[in-house]
């Protein structure tokens, strides 16, 4: 787990802000759900083979009453829960939803992977077209692409459906049973629960290994591989550039047809950005009716390190406009007042603090050590005189200005 810093937040308020702002443009509207839910939903849903059940990455609960509650691995089951208890189904299909908030997971320590870590995380609801597989892709896409990142592609699999899946799992599984003796034991379970999960494994010698194994786009359903053909040529429209992986299945068991990630070059091993595809079983699984839906998940805290990597700046610290100095006594009260009527004129305002008496050079030390752009001096002499005295910290010519003239004065300095 990390703590962020105030040096910290002028990347997350870019990313936050640029990531609502690209979900509203697609138009998504915010919703968000409690961080706890009952570990069944995760049961049903994510699916038991899913690496936050093999792994053991879910932080659960077990009260008193022996009920189990978990805090969440993942936004899109407990999306569709409150998609299906509040009604949602019964309003315009299909629905669009984006969140923004905190999960938790019990992962294996890596660059940007945080126990708990910051996800946004957007839906369609009550669609299959692959056009809504295409806008949810990109929001990922263009939301990367805002923030500055270079070398943007996707990587971009067909993982079928409950017809033509089965079929697939089970040459999937002969194929792997012939090389069990070179798999890791982590990847022995993988094909015991899901043996889609080992074509993801990272364990050493797997491209060797999983370089003859069957793809799943030759064993597709009609179906299936129109929707992979249709997607394929929205995106070839839009001259989107994108990589068909066949090993690319994502780490939860409720995904059929469309998986995706956005991959940006030069962040180190860890490329993906953004992951997601579609889950239309997810409803029916957890208690609700049919329900198609598409959507992705991106961790901020990845994307911050990766801006980083990438030399990408972050939106430059707001640095305090003025900082009001003064003698204390009658003077600090109207420091302290002078700072609020700017504050209220929207001017960032710092106060210089004193119990006491502070000397001068103490205070545009403080001045100087913030970044102020002018130094405010309220002495008696200015008191009396309705004027405050303006020192700019860049070494320009001290001035006097009126303070009914101040708020004027200042922002035509901004």
């Amino acid at each position: 787990m990390q703590d962020i810093l105030p040096a910290d937040y002028r990347y997350w308020d870019l990313v936050i802000e640029t990531s609502r702002d690209m979900a509203t443009r697609f138009g998504f509207e915010r919703v968000e759900v409690p961080i706890i839910e009952f570990t069944d939903l995760f049961e049903r849903g994510v699916g038991t083979a899913s690496d936050f059940f093999v792994q053991k990455e879910m932080y659960t609960i077990l009260e008193d009453d022996d009920t189990s509650i978990t805090l969440r691995p993942e936004y899109t089951a407990g999306v569709v829960r409150a998609y299906i208890e509040n009604g949602l189904m019964n309003e315009t299909q299909p629905v669009k939803l984006y969140s923004i908030g905190p999960i938790f997971r019990r992962e294996r320590p890596q660059a940007g992977r945080y126990r708990q870590h910051t996800q946004f995380n957007c839906e369609i609801l009550g669609e299959t077209d692959p056009a809504a597989d295409v806008e949810v892709m990109m929001v990922a896409m263009n939301m990367c692409r805002e923030l500055g990142f270079r070398g943007l592609s996707f990587q971009l699999n067909s993982t079928g459906c409950r017809q033509c899946k089965p079929l697939y799992v089970e040459k999937l599984r002969a194929f792997l049973d012939q090389h069990r003796d070179e798999l890791a034991e982590i990847d022995r379970e993988r094909m015991r629960r899901n043996p889609l999960r080992v074509l993801d494994s990272k364990e050493p010698g797997m491209d060797r290994l999983l370089a003859d194994a069957p793809h799943i786009a030759d064993h597709l359903c009609d179906d299936c591989a129109d929707h992979f053909v249709e997607l394929r040529g929205l995106l070839d429209a839009l001259d989107v550039p994108y990589a068909i992986n066949f090993r690319l299945v994502r780490g939860i068991d409720y995904y059929v047809k469309t998986v995706f990630e956005v991959w940006a070059q030069g962040i180190g091993a860890q490329a993906a950005l953004f992951g997601g595809g579609r889950y239309d079983g997810l409803a029916e699984a957890i208690g609700g009716p049919p329900t198609p839906g598409v959507g992705f998940g991106c961790g901020l805290d990845r994307v911050i390190l990766a801006m980083k990597e990438q030399g990408i700046e972050a939106t430059p610290a707001v640095r305090p406009d003025v900082m009001v100095t003064h003698f204390g006594g009658g003077t600090k009260v109207e420091a302290v007042r002078l700072a609020m009527e700017l504050r209220d004129a929207g001017i960032v305002t710092w106060v210089a603090f004193a119990r006491g008496k502070r000397s001068m050079k103490s205070q545009m030390r403080e001045a100087h050590n913030r970044g102020v752009r002018y130094a405010l001096i309220l002495g008696e002499d200015e008191l009396t005189n309705h004027v405050v005295a303006v020192r700019p910290m860049d070494g320009g010519e001290q001035v006097t200005i009126a303070q009914e003239n101040l708020v004027s004065w200042l922002h035509t300095k901004q």
